[in-house]
């Protein structure tokens, strides 16, 4: 049986395992532990409550994997380093644990009951523990917050060094505002802070700068703090979104005038402060909704609800925007950011209908030219992708395709989405005559939601070329087989199966230590697995005499730690739950720091090079990284780095994309001129700007830095006027006309002869007008637009996402994965 999409109808009831998930806002420092009172571990798809479930699916094809044995002396060394903490009487069914600054050791752990709020008016709290010391111990600091109830939702909040925000669950009725902690010493004192308002979600810090906060209340009012939640100032009401953008500018769509439906979509509009609300200026209106990703401010359009949304991206903070050239989308499709950088952009674009699949595009770096990278790419009926940055490999993407057949399979990109071909067969398996095409295929997000994997693709930017993954070996993604583990030590050429069945992993001491825990049917763990040669074999060792339901796996940030945390819960004599943490200090067994001849020189994306001279070149340069052997058993250590050194590759034509109006020609690979293209009135027309575009044909591909070789000087340059607009003998200056409702000089030069009526002057005002508004854009650069506030006014054709907040507590800017629609 194949994996088919799969639109489910109602529900099921399952025996529910813990349930992890990750914070937004906290850069990965936070994640949730949940139990519910019928916890039974993790157990994928649906079952009824006391059906026997001992028959499980299949595991795919067979592999060997290899184990080693645990000797007595490592043994005993581990048992020495191994630290149980049980949470005696806490029976919250929420457990937020949250890492607190860089290397600090600090971890804040929030035990709390999922209740209605009235439940806890009266006497009502939470529980708040600390360690300083990875995890091994716990303190109860609840008194340092007077016992306060905080929000299961948003109650932790971390920001840039030590700095900690708890927000309390205050009910509304008869308090003027809500109720916050905070913390500028990872936790050690609390400040109580009475606010002037109720918070809507969760504040959100500056990324550099902790004393700047931004808050929305639920009466849809923006807030600003410039000393850490001490003083709060009203920046605006009617606020539907916000998000920091560079520096200290701060963008949101509010509602116009007077208005209070701040629900109200596509009537919203986009303004700017860049002096901490002091004053304020319009870039849109008619916004559905915007984001901030990368360099990128993006924002969709809809004039009314009857005309599609359109996209305008601005690289420039909004000093200007041009609209990007993607289709359109309908009320019934939508937009999504997949990712991005200061480079570009992957956009999703949804087909119409309910056909949960869409394409995808790459942006240039200005975000207004979109290239068509993959078709029929799959985003379920969830919203949600698999798409996933390889962090591990410059330029590594992975995705998954909704064949025409109906079928998942996967596919992966070594050069930022430019090209996709599945994934290569493992080499320690094989699938069987019967199955005519033997690939990998990646579970994602798709296979997470319906419970058939715990855990997406995991790789870390410390980790060079490491990847872990769940997958099926066959022909598509089975549901009718067990996903197993597979590992990859190259970013993704080569892969190899490793572990049977599906497990929750972690990556330690930049990639030095991998650590994985079944995914136990039954519910309850006692073994934990580790690998010192990046999976290639693995010991197990137990880490408790009493087995308890598992809840996650958890270590600090970064993956430079040697501590991992399992956490869980295990009935008390009483019959209640008790939360259990045990952390295992790994650096005790592996005792010997790494010197140089533990390390390799290792040339990336060099697996099917050869020896060629091109081997290993992507983007137009070859990096050749400092990582640590397989067979070699030490510690990188807290103070490692990632060392590589880069040399440029000769340019070719596969370094530059085709420019607009032209498409490679799939004899010679060259850029040609679309015959249709010279009297076409493009899409990047807007408000009547004319503008020449000299071009070559091509254009280098986002964040390419290949030298020599195949230059532009090679091509032909050419004229392309987007606008149909006829050749002007002006000097090739630039501005911006306000006039939109003549198209062309010769329009706009008889309507000035007939309101001058004097024919030498008018000749020479026309000449000045045409000078001025004749531009030429060179060095293949694509147009850019600065609308006047009156062209803001009459054009109001784009689209926008809707991110609350496109910069987290911890990052610059909202680079990661990201699924939101616009």
């Amino acid at each position: 049986m194949t994996w088919t999409l799969v639109v489910l109808i109602g529900a099921c009831l399952v025996l529910r395992g813990t349930e992890s998930r990750q914070r937004g806002g906290g850069g990965g420092r936070s994640v949730t532990f949940h139990r519910t009172q019928q916890d039974q571990g993790w157990a994928p798809g649906c079952s009824r409550t006391g059906r026997d479930t001992s028959s499980q699916p299949p595991h795919g094809p067979p592999f060997s994997s290899c184990q080693l044995h645990l000797d007595p002396v490592e043994h005993k060394v581990l048992d020495d380093n191994t630290h149980e903490t049980g949470f005696n009487g806490d029976d919250g069914s929420y457990v937020i644990l949250t890492w607190v600054g860089d290397g600090t050791g600090v971890v804040l752990v929030l035990s709390t009951i999922s209740a209605p709020i009235e439940s806890f008016i009266e006497g009502g709290s939470s529980r708040l523990y600390r360690s300083t010391d990875y995890g091994k111990s716990f303190h109860d600091i609840s008194q340092r917050i007077n016992h306060t109830f905080i929000k299961e939702e948003f109650g932790v909040s971390v920001g840039p060094g030590s700095s900690v925000i708890l927000t309390a669950d205050t009910p509304v009725v008869d308090n003027p505002g809500g109720i916050i902690f905070t913390s500028i010493d990872a936790g050690a004192t609390f400040r109580f802070i009475q606010l002037p308002f109720h918070l809507a979600q969760p504040i959100t810090y500056h990324f550099l700068n902790p004393d700047y906060l931004v808050a929305l209340s639920i009466d849809g009012s923006l807030w600003l703090s410039v000393d850490f939640g001490t003083k709060w100032t009203k920046v605006h009401d009617g606020v539907h979104s916000y998000s920091w953008g560079a520096g200290i500018n701060l963008f949101f769509s509010c509602v116009r005038g007077d208005e209070v439906d701040t629900d109200e979509r596509g009537d919203l509009v986009l303004k700017r402060t860049t002096d901490l609300g002091k004053t304020f200026s319009t870039i849109h209106e008619d916004i559905y909704s915007f984001g901030y990703i990368g360099a990128f401010l993006f924002f969709s359009v809809m004039e009314d609800p009857r005309t599609p949304r359109v996209m305008y991206f601005s690289s420039d903070q909004g000093e200007t925007f041009s609209r990007a050239l993607l289709p359109s989308a309908s009320t019934e499709q939508f937009y999504s950011i997949l990712d991005g950088d200061e480079d570009m952009l992957f956009m999703h674009v949804d087909n119409p209908g309910d056909t949960y699949f869409g394409t995808m595009y790459t942006s240039d770096d200005r975000g207004i030219l979109f290239s068509k990278s993959l078709e029929r790419h799959l985003f379920d009926g969830h919203r949600k992708s698999d798409f996933a940055n390889i962090t591990s490999l410059r330029g590594v993407y992975l995705t998954n395709r909704l064949d025409m057949d109906g079928r998942i399979r996967s596919v992966i990109s070594f050069n930022r989405g430019g090209s996709w071909r599945p994934i290569s067969k493992p080499d320690n398996v094989n699938c069987g005559d019967q199955v005519k095409s033997c690939r990998l295929h990646i579970h994602g997000e798709h296979s997470r939601n319906n419970r058939v994997v715990p855990m997406l693709a995991l790789s870390e930017p410390t980790a060079i070329g490491l990847v872990i993954a769940h997958g099926s070996v066959g022909d598509s993604l089975s549901s009718s087989q067990h996903p197993d583990v597979f590992v990859s030590s190259d970013g993704g050429y080569n892969w190899k199966a490793t572990l049977k069945g599906p497990h929750h992993y972690g990556i330690l001491d930049s990639g030095g230590l991998i650590v994985a825990v079944e995914a136990q049917h039954g519910g309850q763990v006692k073994t934990i697995k580790f690998s010192t040669d990046e999976g290639q074999c693995w010991k197990s060792y137990n880490f408790t005499e009493q087995p308890f339901f598992f809840a996650g796996l958890s270590s600090e940030p970064g993956t430079k730690a040697m501590n991992v945390s399992v956490w869980g819960f295990r009935p008390e004599d009483d019959g209640q739950p008790m939360w259990v943490a045990v952390t295992i200090d790994f650096q005790s067994l592996i005792t010997r720091e790494c010197n140089d001849g533990d390390y390799e020189n290792w040339l990336a994306h060099s697996a099917e090079g050869g020896q060629s001279e091109r081997s290993g070149c992507i983007l137009g340069v070859k990096e050749t990284y400092r990582r640590l052997k397989k067979e070699s058993v030490c510690r990188n250590g807290p103070s490692f780095v990632v060392r590589k050194t880069q040399n440029s590759c000769l340019c070719t034509r596969e370094d530059y994309l085709c420019d607009y109006g032209y498409y490679r020609d799939v004899n010679t690979s060259e850029c040609v001129r679309q015959p249709s293209a010279q009297n076409k009135t493009l899409d990047i027309c807007l408000n009547g700007e004319e503008d020449e575009l000299l071009t070559a044909g091509y254009r280098k591909v986002p964040s390419d830095r290949c030298e020599g070789g195949f230059t532009l000087q090679d091509a032909v340059h050419t004229v392309i006027r987007p606008c149909g607009v006829k050749p002007s003998p002006a000097s090739p200056g630039r501005s911006t006309s306000s006039v939109t409702h003549f198209d062309t000089p010769r329009e706009r030069l008889v309507l000035i002869l007939v309101c001058a009526g004097a024919g030498s002057i008018v000749l020479i005002a026309i000449v000045s007008a045409v000078a001025a508004v004749r531009r030429v854009v060179n060095n293949n650069r694509t147009p850019v637009y600065r609308f006047s506030n009156l062209q803001i006014q009459e054009d109001n054709n784009g689209i926008a996402t809707d991110r609350k907040s496109g910069i987290s507590s911890n990052d610059t800017a909202c680079h990661h994965h990201s699924d939101d629609v616009i």
